[in-house]
């Protein structure tokens, strides 16, 4: 995701925290947010695909 995305996704947050956001910026937050969450599962499956169990016991008695 684009650093300028992830500053939109901060700012807008703390916009919330403080004055409220309307109508407008809540549904960017959300699709912001739901675009975040998408590609960091994207990610930590490929992570967890290219991760190899290795049986160091069975390796031992070959």
């Amino acid at each position: 995701m684009e650093k300028s995305k992830i500053d939109r996704i901060n700012l807008l947050a703390r916009k919330s925290k403080t004055e409220g956001l309307t109508p407008e910026e809540k549904a960017e937050q959300q699709l912001l947010r739901d675009e975040y969450r998408a590609e960091f599962r994207r990610s930590l499956i490929s992570e967890l695909e290219r991760i190899e169990f290795v049986d160091s016991a069975s390796e031992r008695e070959s």
